[in-house]
């Protein structure tokens, strides 16, 4: 698992022979129980769709062979994360997890530099990556794996300690990369999975009517920050404007592109093909002087350009039943450090949605910890098997 984090974050450096090692992970694995490692592919029907759509975009794509390529890339990179899914448990994701993400680190650490944003005017460290969010993604997932370790599954080893330093590392890396949609997803994410402690000391009855009661009065005081400003005084502390950095604009060209073709879309990765006079427009606009590798920083505007309506249909589908599924475990189990996890996972995943794109690309972390999230969902639950009680015969009296 720590080999596949380093491949999904370097893998544009490393090239072809990085994917190729990825790939022999996973997929040997079909040989030694191909049964228990492939599953029946039916019940994955939901999460198959989006990427099936994808595959088929490549019949209306504007750029088809790209379409086609990237598609396939991206049902064999869900193939992997399902056969993940049916033979690593989480624990066994959430150690992996820590060891890559600080594998990831070190290297951005000893590799890396800092860049000069043109459209705020600051510098930021980005590490190895071609982007300050992208070193923030991994450092976030990091800090959070590193916390629910030592919160949620309470193990006093030699990986508490590593957990531990693996946060300190990473929320260094954070901040000096100075992602804000990182920094607040994070901080948001730890701060609700620590309140909830207390509610796994309660019944399931008791502990569904607290979280409903406190849910209402979180909503209440999101509603009164946003009308006191309190969305422009966070992005203050962030250097940030009420355009987000231009991302408002960006997501109104990507509004109008999406009408073009509201129902299907014009193609999966149909947008951003080097000598389409649009997007060579906006890579114009935001500086991006390699024409390669941007995108409309939100999910739904991506997707609802490339696949439509009903690809946008699909993967809300998929991210909120990651959500609410891993949620409605959490809530109604007694003890499942699993559906806490996942839950974590899949809410962090769902709030950087709105501002930036980590679920539809292949040989992404978030994709691949998404369609994991999706599979264990599928999972029957072994029921306990309640202890027989054994009569003891008297003998009739005569």
């Amino acid at each position: 698992m720590a080999l596949s984090f380093f491949v999904f974050a370097y893998s544009s450096l490393f090239g072809q022979v990085s994917i190729l090692v990825y790939y022999g992970l996973w997929f040997p694995l079909i040989l030694v129980d191909y049964k228990r490692v492939l599953g029946n592919y039916f019940r994955y029907f939901w999460i198959i769709a989006f990427p099936l759509l994808c595959f088929l975009s490549a019949f209306w794509s504007p750029a088809p062979s790209v379409s086609l390529r990237t598609a396939i890339q991206l049902l064999t990179h869900l193939i992997c994360a399902l056969i993940a899914m049916r033979t690593i448990s989480v624990l066994t994701l959430t150690r992996g997890s820590i060891v890559g993400t600080v594998v990831v680190m070190l290297y951005s650490i000893v590799f890396g530099h800092y860049s000069y944003d043109a459209m705020d005017g600051s510098y930021s460290f980005v590490g190895s990556f071609a982007s300050k969010n992208q070193l923030g993604l991994y450092a976030s997932l990091g800090i959070v794996f590193s916390v629910l370790y030592a919160i949620v599954f309470r193990r006093r080893d030699i990986w508490l300690a590593g957990a531990g330093a693996a946060a300190l590392l990473c929320a260094y890396c954070l901040m000096a990369s100075q992602s804000a949609t990182s920094v607040i997803t994070t901080a948001g994410l730890i701060a609700a999975c620590i309140a909830y402690l207390p509610f796994g000391l309660l019944a399931p009855g008791s502990r569904k009517l607290l979280f409903v009661g406190i849910l209402v009065i979180g909503l209440a005081i999101v509603v009164a920050g946003l009308q006191m400003g309190a969305v422009d005084a966070i992005l203050g502390l962030f250097g940030k404007d009420s355009t987000l950095t231009g991302r408002t604009y960006l997501w109104q060209q990507g509004i109008e592109a999406a009408h073009l073709n509201p129902v299907l879309g014009m193609g999966y990765q149909g947008f951003w093909v080097q000598g389409f006079a649009k997007p060579e427009q906006l890579w114009d606009e935001f500086f991006i002087a390699t024409r390669t590798g941007f995108h409309f920083h939100n999910t739904y505007i991506e997707v609802a350009v490339e696949n439509g309506l009903v690809g946008l249909a699909l993967l809300v589908f998929m991210l909120l039943r990651n959500v609410f599924g891993h949620l409605s475990a959490m809530l109604n189990r007694h003890n499942d450090p699993s559906s806490i996890v996942l839950f974590a996972v899949s809410l962090l995943l769902l709030m950087r949605s709105f501002v930036e794109i980590d679920v539809i690309f292949p040989y992404q972390i978030g994709s691949f910890l998404m369609f994991y999230a999706a599979g264990k969902l599928t999972l029957r639950r072994p029921v306990p098997q309640l202890p027989q009680q054994r009569y003891r015969h008297h003998p009739i009296a005569a």
